[in-house]
């Protein structure tokens, strides 16, 4: 089921996206060499929980009884999703790290109350969910690694204008391909965007490459729709395969990876990105 939000809905997914994505920030500065993925977790942990929020991803259910480990996905090198933070481990100077990260807020009633928020019936904690991603450099990193920063953060920007009442999730899925193919990159198949606000992770399925025209899950973007977009671009083949955790995501041929995301809202007048600070 695809969930249309009410505008006072996307109001708080709003104001918890302009929270997480200052989090973002902070954490992003913090990502230099020599720094344990343990301290980029518990700053991220200390700083929801200090807003009234919590970790999204913490313990969430990765299927098969496992459960993910920590706040943040820390995906390094040809790590393309689910990298976790626990137990640390010591960014170098020449990686480049996926910092993804999600939060349910706000979680406190009374501060539900203060900003006239309806509770999210969906969640027992009652709060509301937004999710983005950004791959920052580590010191100083190779010309190749800048390129795909660079290509990865513009699918993001091109697939964005795209999410415009009566366009397609297909219009969103070629325009990010085609550029990124263009460039020399693999586009990621195995994994995609979702909708958001209600749950951590929604329908509709948002995909990052073409699909059918005429397939059931190319819907037509309708105004209240929140979704994250999330290309996530590999240096050599579009192919992955799961490490033996059963849930980071790696590059099949080694080759660095890189992700961004935003959670944006279908509007009248077209997309608001509303994880911006």
């Amino acid at each position: 089921m695809v969930y249309i939000k009410n505008e006072v809905e996307i109001r708080a997914i709003r104001m918890g996206g302009r929270l997480l994505a200052q989090i973002l920030n902070d954490l992003s500065a913090a990502a230099k060499p020599g720094v344990s993925t343990r301290v980029l977790e518990d700053l991220l942990v200390s700083k929801i929980k200090a807003l009234g929020g919590r970790p999204a991803f913490k313990d969430y259910d990765m299927g098969g009884g496992v459960t993910f480990p920590s706040g943040l996905c820390a995906s390094i090198n040809d790590e393309v999703v689910h990298g976790p933070a626990l137990p640390g481990r010591i960014l170098k100077s020449g990686d480049i790290i996926d910092l993804d990260i999600g939060m349910e807020w706000p979680i406190d009633p009374i501060l539900r109350a203060e900003h006239g928020f309806p509770e999210n019936p969906h969640s027992p904690f009652g709060g509301y969910f937004t999710d983005m991603c950004r791959t920052v450099a580590v010191g100083k990193v190779s010309q190749r690694a800048q390129n795909l920063l660079k290509v990865t953060k513009r699918c993001l920007d091109i697939g964005i204008k795209q999410a415009q009442p009566g366009k397609t999730l297909n219009d969103i899925g070629s325009a990010i391909q085609k550029y990124a193919e263009a460039a020399g990159y693999g586009v990621v198949r195995d994994l995609v965007g979702h909708g958001v606000g209600y749950f951590a992770h929604e329908e509709p399925n948002v995909f990052n490459y073409s699909i059918r025209p005429n397939s059931r899950e190319n819907i037509t973007l309708k105004p209240g729709m929140v979704i994250c977009i999330e290309p996530m671009i590999n240096e050599g083949s579009w192919q992955v395969e799961v490490a033996e955790n059963d849930y980071t995501i790696l590059t099949a041929d080694g080759s660095l990876s890189a992700h961004f995301e935003h959670t944006v809202a279908i509007k009248e007048n077209g997309p608001e990105i509303l994880t911006l600070d």
